[in-house]
Parts: C-alpha cells; sequence; structure tokens
C-alpha cells in the first residue's frame, strides 16, 4: 500500500472509530512494511490491541495499540478531540511501563508525542492530506514510531528549555517597557499571558486556546488584544463560552481584571514561538531567577519587582497537575502561572 493509497482510503472512510481503527493501524503497518501486532507478537504480549492498563484514578481501562518500549496509541473518531486521547493515555503511561512515544490520532491527523526521560516533550503532527502530498516528513516519524522511537529524541534538556522560554519571556518584556508601559502593567499582563500558555498544558484552559487565538490573529494587534481582553474577562469572572469553548474561572488575584497591552507585530511574533514551547517541561525554580537576569538592568529592579516569585509558579503548577486528576477545577490561579510549553511542534504544517 502507498501513501496516497493509504491517504485516499482513509480521508473516505466515515466509519466509527471502534470498528475502523484496527484496521487503520494494520494499513499503517502494510504501507511502511513493517509487522502487525499480531505477526510480530501472536502473544500479546510485547505488542498488541486493546492493551489492557490500569489508569492513575485506580480504574482499569485499555490502550488501543501498545508496543512496548515503542508506543501507546489512542484512537478518536474523525474531528474529535485529540487532546481528550492524549490525557488518556497519560492516565495509562505508568502501567504501560512508560513507553517513550504517546501516538493519538482521529484516523486523519495524527499526532506523536515523546516521553523520554531527561528530556522535553515534542509533538509531531500531520495529516492524510500531508502524507498525501509530502510523504517523506510523515513518513520518516512513522517509521520512527514503529521501528526506532530514539529517532524522534530531543536534544533539549528541561533547563536549556526552561532558559530558552525565560530569555524570550525577557525579550518580550523589554520590548514593552521601551515602548513606555509600567513596569507594574508590563508584569501584571506577562503573567497572565504566562498563566495561560502553562494552563493550556496542565488542562486548565481548552487545548492550545491561546496558541491558536495568537496564530489566528498575529497579523491583527487589535483583534489580538480584544481576544486577549475577552478570555482574561472569562478567567477573572464566573468563566463562560469563549467562542465554542469553554472557560472556567480562577480564582485568586491574577485574572483580577481584564487589562491588556496590544502588542506589536514583532511582539506577537516573540510570543508565537514562546507558546510552542513545552511548556510542562519549564523548571519553576528558576525560571524567574533566569527571567530578571535576561532583563536590562536599568528595568531589572523595577519590573522584577512586580514579577512572579518561583513560590507563585509552583502554586500555579500544583494547581495544573490537579486538574490532571479532576474532571473539573477552578483553577488555584491565585499568584502565577501554570504549566505549558511545548518545544517548538514539528511536522509539515508545523508554524
Amino acid at each position: 500500500m502507498t501513501p496516497a493509497e493509504f491517504a485516499a482510503k482513509w480521508k473516505g472512510s466515515t466509519a466509527q472509530e471502534g470498528y475502523a481503527s484496527q484496521e487503520h493501524l494494520i494499513d499503517l503497518c502494510r504501507m511502511l512494511g513493517v509487522p502487525t501486532p499480531n505477526e510480530a507478537d501472536p502473544t500479546g504480549d510485547f505488542y498488541a490491541f486493546e492493551k489492557g492498563a490500569t489508569k492513575a484514578s485506580g480504574d482499569d481501562g485499555f490502550a488501543d495499540v501498545r508496543k512496548k518500549g515503542y508506543f501507546a496509541w489512542e484512537y478518536k473518531g474523525k474531528r474529535h478531540d485529540l487532546n481528550a486521547a492524549y490525557q488518556q493515555l497519560l492516565q495509562y503511561h505508568d502501567a504501560l511501563q512508560n513507553p517513550p512515544l504517546l501516538v493519538v490520532c482521529d484516523l486523519n491527523r495524527f499526532e506523536v508525542h515523546t516521553k523520554f526521560t531527561n528530556a522535553v516533550s515534542t509533538v509531531h503532527e500531520f495529516t492524510l492530506d500531508e502524507l498525501e502530498r509530502s510523504p517523506q516528513e510523515p513518513l520518516r516519524i512513522l517509521r520512527a514510531v514503529f521501528s526506532n522511537p530514539n529517532e524522534l529524541k530531543p536534544d533539549v534538556t528541561p533547563e536549556e528549555l526552561t532558559k530558552q522560554a525565560a530569555q524570550r519571556f525577557a525579550s518580550l518584556a523589554q520590548s514593552i517597557q521601551s515602548r513606555g508601559s509600567q513596569p507594574q502593567a508590563t508584569a501584571h499582563f506577562l503573567n497572565k499571558l504566562l498563566f495561560s500558555l502553562l494552563a493550556e498544558d496542565a488542562g486548565l484552559l481548552p487545548n492550545r486556546l491561546l496558541s491558536r487565538l495568537l496564530d489566528n490573529t498575529y497579523k491583527q494587534p487589535a483583534d489580538l488584544a480584544a481576544g486577549l481582553t475577552e478570555l482574561f474577562t472569562k478567567m477573572s469572572t464566573d468563566g463562560g463560552w469563549f467562542g465554542v469553548e469553554r472557560i472556567e474561572w480562577f480564582n485568586g488575584g491574577l485574572f483580577d481584571g481584564a487589562e491588556v497591552i496590544e502588542l506589536t507585530r514583532d511582539e506577537i511574533t516573540i510570543l508565537r514561538e514562546v507558546s510552542r514551547l513545552d511548556w510542562s517541561q519549564v523548571e519553576p525554580a528558576i525560571f524567574g531567577t533566569l527571567f530578571e537576569r535576561g532583563l536590562d538592568p536599568d528595568k531589572r529592579s523595577q519590573l522584577g519587582a512586580h514579577y512572579t516569585d518561583r513560590a507563585s509558579i509552583e502554586s500555579s503548577r500544583a494547581a495544573g497537575d490537579h486538574r490532571s486528576t479532576a474532571p473539573r477545577v477552578r483553577g488555584d490561579a491565585g499568584q502565577g502561572a501554570g504549566r505549558r510549553c511545548r518545544p517548538l511542534r514539528h511536522g509539515p504544517h508545523a508554524g
């Protein structure tokens, strides 16, 4: 089966996930020229469909496919929420002996999340359209998933990622300050942005909500400012609907107002780059120190005095950790930023 044949077959499929998922994976194996689960492991010991696992909550469940030491794979129906599938796999991760790759797929979209020890997490993603149009990179990703996971192992450590995040936030702060913004207003605005990015990875905000807003408005600074104002208003009052996404209320003082600073296009570019980092890998204990170190000495005492300290970042990170075990929670945004960052996403349409 060629990539074009595979893409054509599955773009035209309207079958439900439960009926189609195993055939979909078998077709992938045929396309890649690798054994299917039953061919590689007739006993189902290390490579099998519907591999039973105990969730972190203690409930029983199963991963749709698991290859020991390689990957765990979860399917969803077309156009369903892949982030929900990823969160489900995270619940099984320990029980499945910590596979280095977690794959989620809706028969059309593919996301490969790396989960290597002592390395930041990255996301490689592509669609059937991209597999059909430019198959080289999607095939490279898929071959690594089935045959050589280490090919996808990031070479960036959490410490290096934290340094990148702090430096970019410091450059954003300096740019805003250079336009005459008051230090307290600048720091408060940056704190809200920082928490929002971290909250995406923690599941406190809908999947990539701020990142999608940035991607859709980066050429219209006024539209971005209006969108942020509406989002922060929801987060600071009683929650509500932001477009088609439900926003929870965040208690505490961070979102005690919806004031925003309208960013320039260059500043939005910096923020978009920051949004593609893996904030779940940021080290809160050193982020604040690196952030202040990156500021201009003349501005450091002004802005740093208002910036969230490490305890506040840890507090918000804890809120994100709590969120992963509860279906719904009002985020304890009390004083800082939560967790989210994604080393740059990889794929034909990344960016």
